[in-house]
């Protein structure tokens, strides 16, 4: 799989913040973003700077999206090649995107010209099992451990074969 790092809205490669609890925030970073939003624009992370936010909150305006004060996910990037805005929640964070946090994060990227993707990040399979059972339909979980796969909970269509 070739790896596209992610870049900030200005062009520059993110800082990224320090500290235990942005642990997996750095690791989507760092594995999952150049995998599955190659050359995509990091938006948003948690822990960031204020002047690397402000260049987040500019970029999402012009994407149509004016934030209420919803929570916003650890890490948003977006993919340009589709329009989607990758919205990615640490099991750290705000835990399993469930319907309800669905529901949230839809109010709160309601103005949004892109799509929505919906990512739950757990750094282990045995952290996503203690939450396997409350991860809504439509969302997309992604294991540090394993970081070159993706589990889609579908609902509503078959794939296709695994080649």
């Amino acid at each position: 799989m070739a790896l596209v790092p992610v870049r900030r809205p200005d062009g520059r490669a993110p800082a990224l913040p320090a500290g235990r609890r942005n642990e997996l925030v750095r690791t989507i970073v760092r594995d999952f973003c150049p995998r599955f939003t190659p050359g995509g624009v990091l938006v948003h992370v948690h822990g960031s700077s204020d002047a690397a936010r402000r260049l987040g909150v500019s970029y999402l305006e012009r994407l149509g999206v004016s934030l209420d004060p919803g929570r916003m996910p650890d890490v948003v990037v977006h993919r340009q090649d589709r329009n989607w805005l990758v919205l990615i929640d640490a099991v750290t964070g705000h835990g399993a995107i469930d319907t309800g946090r669905i529901n949230e994060l839809q109010r709160c990227f309601k103005t949004a010209e892109a799509g929505l993707v919906f990512v739950t990040a757990c750094r282990t399979r045995r952290a996503l099992a203690k939450r396997q059972e409350r991860i809504a339909w439509g969302a997309v979980v992604w294991v540090a451990e394993a970081p070159g796969h993706l589990i889609h909970f579908d609902g509503g269509q078959l794939q296709g074969p695994y080649v």
